[in-house]
């Protein structure tokens, strides 16, 4: 079972905009970096990896800091289609955000941006998210034997949730290892090292930071090829393991707040029905696409590559925008045949002029010898 799916406040960890808190975030990282590594009892990585799969936590509260250098092409910065949200941004720069955790049921995350707050809640069968610029709030009404109210985490937000993605990719294609002792947040901690033993791959090494009493991932940081800056980290600044306080979960909307019911409370055995039909309704749908239009798995490991075919012909209100956004990448061509190229420090992208598009952690040659051989 995954890590993930043991500790669901860890996807709830989102993170956010806050300049003064990320200035003050930003140096507290790479003060805990500096402190002198402790002295601990030698663990080896399959030690590591079941402690990560049998840890258990009942209450967290903490500061956590995300720092992300992936060396996206200008035009990623789509607040303007993405709308004016905390997680437009989270594919550059620095930011922060605060958690509280009593369990499967309480939970609760602060997003600050500048003057603005985000703030998603779940409280029993109660969720909430609201958002202090807009002055709106959703409430929903949730089975706590479910799995709904989460909010999706398109990137991952916290150490664990990182971690829990990079454990998946260990494999025979992956060298594990422990690294160095640290401290992070004032806590000791392990190292677990991952590293493609592909060198095709754009990814170098996967670093955790495991705590060595509580067994919760404190720091990830994933590094690029030939480099040792990380493209990317999210790292606890602040921790405790105490239980948060019941009312810390309880939210009155503000006054002038704007609330909206997302629907009524979803019981247990109606909404596995419900979700149920929804699989058997998109698998209906997928077997009537031609096997050719349906995304294939190239490869394995670090090296996959994902191909997917799109239609060319761009429809709807935004066609324009993402025609011009395209247009500022990179033509390229090659035997494979024309289009552009999306380019980052971790993957690389490739959309070709006949509707072929392929994504990976590989170079832009990788991308184009896969190209070459699949129509």
């Amino acid at each position: 079972m995954s890590v993930l799916t043991k500790r669901p406040v860890l996807r709830w960890l989102v993170p956010a905009t806050a300049a003064a808190a990320v200035i003050g975030g930003g140096a507290a990282v790479a003060t805990v970096a500096g402190a002198a590594d402790p002295t601990l009892p030698e663990r080896s990585a399959a030690q590591l990896l079941v402690d990560l799969q049998t840890a258990r936590l009942d209450g967290l509260s903490g500061t956590v800091v995300q720092r992300a250098d992936l060396g996206l092409p200008p035009i990623v910065s789509l607040a303007g289609m993405l709308g004016d949200d905390n997680l437009a941004s989270l594919v550059d720069g620095q930011h922060t955000l605060r958690v509280w955790y009593a369990g499967p049921d309480k939970a609760r995350v602060s997003l600050l941006g500048g003057n603005a707050q985000t703030d998603v809640i779940k409280n029993g069968t109660d969720a909430w998210i609201w958002s202090s610029r807009a002055k709106t709030a959703t409430h929903a009404k949730i089975d706590v034997d479910g799995d709904h109210g989460a909010p999706p985490a398109g990137v991952p937000a916290s150490p664990q949730e990182a971690a829990d993605l990079a454990l998946k990719a260990i494999e025979p294609s992956t060298q594990v290892s422990v690294g160095r002792t640290t401290k992070i947040a004032g806590r000791d901690a392990y190292e677990l090292n991952l590293i493609p033993k592909d060198h095709a791959s754009l990814v170098g090494q996967v670093s955790i930071a495991i705590d060595a009493a509580e067994h919760v991932p404190l720091r990830f940081r994933l590094y690029p090829s030939a480099s040792d800056k990380p493209a990317f980290e999210v790292a606890f600044t602040m921790v405790s393991f105490d239980r948060p306080d019941d009312a810390q979960f309880v939210f009155n909307p503000p006054a002038g707040t704007k609330v909206t019911e997302a629907g009524d409370q979803l019981k247990g055995e109606e909404a596995r029905k419900q979700v149920e039909a929804h699989k058997q309704e998109l698998a209906k749908e997928l077997a009537k696409q031609p096997a050719a239009a349906r995304p294939q798995i190239i490869g394995e490991g670090w090296t996959t590559v994902v191909m997917a075919k799109v239609d060319t012909k761009q429809e709807g209100a935004d066609a324009p925008q993402i025609s011009a956004l395209l247009g500022q990448l990179p033509k390229v061509s090659g035997a494979w045949g024309s289009g552009r190229l999306f380019t980052s420090r971790i993957a690389t992208g490739l959309l070709t002029d006949d509707g072929r598009v392929f994504f990976g952690a590989v170079s832009p040659d990788k991308l184009y010898e896969v190209a070459a051989t699949h129509r």
